[in-house]
Formats: C-alpha cells, structure tokens, sequence
C-alpha cells in the first residue's frame, strides 16, 4: 500500500490496526473474507473518505468504526481505548436515514438526548441548534413523510450533530438522492463540517464525491479489502469540479480503482 504524501496534522483520535474481518460460511458455504490487514489512523477534525467500489466491504468497515460489528483479527481504538461497541462519542448517519416515522422531526433530533435524560430546556435549545445548523428551522413539527429525500437526510444529520459525538461516521448519506439534490447536499455536509468541526469518517463510491469533501482519500481495493493508496487532497475549499487539479486527481484516482466484476 502507498501512503499519501502532504501534511494532514492533528492529534490521532482513531486507529485501526491490522483489521481483517470474515464471515462464516454456513450450510457448507465457503467462509467469506471481506476485510484484510486494514491499518490507517484518522486525526481531530479530518474529513477521510473511504473510497471503493460498491459491494467492496466499505460499509462492514465503516460499521467496525462504529463499533457495531468486531473484527476477526486486528483492533480498533478510539482515543487509546480499544472499540468493543457502539458509544455515543462516535455517531453514524446512514444511506438510508431510520428516522421514526410516528415522530416529528424536532423529536426525533432530540431522541438522543431524551433517551441521554437531558432537560426539556437543554434539549429544546439543542434541537434548536442543530435544526438551524442544517437549514431545517420552521419543520420542526413535520412528519419524515412530510420530507423530501434531501430534507430526511438532513434530520439524520442533525440527529447524530444533537447527540454532540466526537467522531462522525457516514456510510454513502447521499447515496439514495438525485444527482442535483446530492451535489446540494454535498455543499450543505461541507458547510455545515466548516461551521461545527467534526472529524468525519464518509464512505462513498463516487470519486466526485470524495473529491469534493476531502482532506484525505483512502483507496481501497476489491473484497478482501485492504488499502491499495492513499491521497492527501491539498485543494482549497470550496472546489470546483472543472478545476485541473480536481480533473487530474480524478482520473488518477479511476485508474488506480479496482473495477468490481
């Protein structure tokens, strides 16, 4: 694996060492390697894309992060302290954003917190916060079916950012959204990480994407993954899609990815 070149700095708040990860095979199905000897840190206040093909075990990566699922070899840490669990320091926005349907959209920013036993006071001015953090103020009594796609997002977002987690993890959030609402998203994620610093762990599959929102790109090949590259993405924000820098790095980038078969 090649490691980037430049200067992402910052304090080391999560490591993961040697992680490897494979499912058992059942009914005389052969067992399934899907991570391999993943070794990469991230630092306070990075934006890291985890870039790959689809169906490359992004998101069973991104899921070990979060403490969801445990690796069959290796370690992850959070701070020095070994991953064995989901915590509330590390939060996760999905492609698909389970929020509660029966709620409205403020109870839902403020679950966390309730469920955390945090005062009505405390919780009201939170989702008050967030709410406008994400452009959402005035849909604070709205259903999720009241929501467009990118506004549903936008209330995962603003649920994670409620709970105040040191670490966001976002598996594809903007997967689902046409190609205009993406884009509009995009901007929103980079505004709204520039305003309240967050580091930021995202998986995506599309290379404009992870262009457009990192500092750093890790390159991951097919199944059993492991890091084929990594790029420090040196580029100003916010960026242009027809910059040649934004148009090198693109290609280069397409022609180091593993093509999925």
């Amino acid at each position: 694996m090649e490691r980037a070149k430049g200067n992402v700095t910052g304090n080391v708040v999560l490591e993961c060492r040697n992680v490897g990860r494979t499912f058992k095979g059942y009914n005389g199905a052969p067992d399934n390697e899907v991570l391999r000897g993943v070794d990469f840190t991230v630092r306070e206040n990075e934006f890291l894309v985890l870039f790959g093909a689809g169906q490359c075990g992004k998101t069973t990566l991104l899921n070990i992060l979060a403490g969801l699922d445990l690796p069959t070899e290796g370690e992850v840490y959070d701070r020095g302290t070994k991953v064995t669990g989901p915590a509330p320091a590390r939060g996760v926005v999905y492609q698909k954003t389970s929020l509660f349907p029966w709620m409205t959209v403020e109870d839902n920013v403020g679950f966390g917190p309730k469920v955390r036993h945090m005062s009505k006071t405390e919780r009201a001015e939170r989702i008050k916060k967030y709410l406008e953090l994400v452009g959402l103020t005035g849909f604070e009594k709205s259903y999720p079916s009241q929501l467009s796609g990118g506004m549903r997002q936008r209330v995962g977002i603003a649920r994670a950012y409620a709970n105040q987690p040191d670490i966001m993890l976002m598996d594809e959030p903007f997967g689902h959204l046409d190609a205009q609402t993406r884009y509009m998203m995009e901007e929103e994620l980079q505004r709204i990480w520039q305003k309240e610093k967050r580091t930021v762990v995202f998986v995506t599959n599309n290379i404009e994407e992870a262009l457009f929102l990192a500092d750093r790109i890790i390159l991951l090949t097919n199944c059993p993954t492991h890091i084929k590259k990594e790029y420090v993405i040196n580029m100003p924000h916010p960026r242009d899609y027809t910059d040649p820098e934004f148009l090198r790095l693109r290609q280069e980038i397409t022609e180091n990815m593993d093509l999925t078969l």
